[in-house]
């Protein structure tokens, strides 16, 4: 028997059930995992408020870090006791093991651990294909950096500084602005009590940035547009408070020609050559010393709920892990 989660219905945290359930062996391309470390998401969140629809009763969770247990017919690459990583679109995560497909895998290498793997592969890989590949950054550009202090974010904070970024990074406490500024951060500001688009003007001579990273969503929105320098782009990359909607596209002509991107990490990682690319870019950012893992807050897999209640209460600080 193996414990999954499962939700049936949306709402809140509360929603969470686990279960005891027997897990078939891995069908025709498949792998049977044993979790060792799963990765909390803000997507999770997004799956079980039903912002991302789900087909119910819903198994919940995107990333993980595991040993190969047994592998179904046809599959190559991947053999029993190997170290594997994920991070979806498939959910079901939030298991003591799990059967998912070979071709959602990637192996780790022997000198990333299992806990930063799992703490750094969505996050990671979202902030690479964030900065390299859609805003696509340049050394010297101003940019600005909401929830500076959270898991992509500080990851971001580091991206960003390593490619010749001067960053900006919104942040709600001093003990977050402490841990933004030793990310990298070159400026602060506090949104919760400061204007945060007259401060990014200010400490820009007026101009604004040249890529805003927005991953709260409608209660950044118009500051994110005011931030944006003439010709700049906003990239909305998550919804931590809820989707922007009802917007009249008129305003980003109005604002300075701005661009606005709603990227998906699943479209940047599609295909098996931009997936290996990407992730060794990841583990090549982790060796150099670059972009350091901040483990913030490590749950039992059981407590999901309230690892969930506290990330939506912006009471986490870099990336949080569920340890079966």
């Amino acid at each position: 028997m193996v414990r999954v989660a499962r939700i049936e219905t949306t709402g809140g945290p509360e929603v969470i059930r686990f279960h005891d359930v027997d897990l078939p062996a891995p069908g025709a391309g498949e792998v049977r995992v044993r979790n060792t470390a799963v990765g909390l998401n803000f997507i999770d969140t997004y799956h079980r408020r039903g912002i991302y629809p789900v087909t119910l009763p819903a198994e919940l969770g995107v990333e993980g870090v595991g040993v190969v247990e047994a592998v179904g017919d046809g599959v190559t690459g991947f053999t029993p006791g190997q170290r594997v990583g994920y991070f979806g679109p498939e959910r079901g995560a939030y298991a003591t093991h799990r059967r998912i497909t070979a071709a959602s895998l990637f192996p780790l290498p022997d000198d990333i651990d299992d806990e930063t793997a799992a703490a750094a592969l969505l996050k990671g890989c979202t902030a690479e294909f964030l900065v390299e590949r859609c805003a696509k950054v340049e050394p010297g550009w101003p940019v600005l950096v909401h929830a500076a202090a959270g898991g992509v974010g500080l990851i971001l904070v580091q991206w960003l500084k390593a490619v010749g970024a001067t960053v900006i990074g919104t942040v709600s406490t001093e003990d977050k602005a402490a841990t933004a500024r030793a990310a990298g951060a070159d400026h602060i500001v506090f949104y919760r009590n400061e204007d945060t688009a007259a401060r990014v003007r200010e400490l820009t001579g007026g101009a604004g940035v040249r890529v805003v990273f927005d991953g709260v969503g409608m209660s950044t929105w118009e500051s994110s547009l005011d931030s944006c320098g003439i010709r700049g782009l906003i990239v909305n990359y998550g919804n931590a408070d809820a989707p922007v909607g009802g917007v009249n596209l008129g305003i980003l002509a109005l604002k300075g020609s701005l661009y606005n991107s709603r990227p998906m990490l699943y479209h940047y990682y599609a295909e098996p050559e931009e997936r290996a690319a990407g992730v060794a870019r990841l583990w090549e950012m982790l060796r150099s010393g670059k972009v350091k893992i901040t483990i913030g807050q490590r749950y039992r897999l059981e407590d999901v709920a309230q690892a969930h209640i506290d990330l939506e209460g912006r009471r986490t600080t870099g990336s949080t892990l569920l340890l079966p």
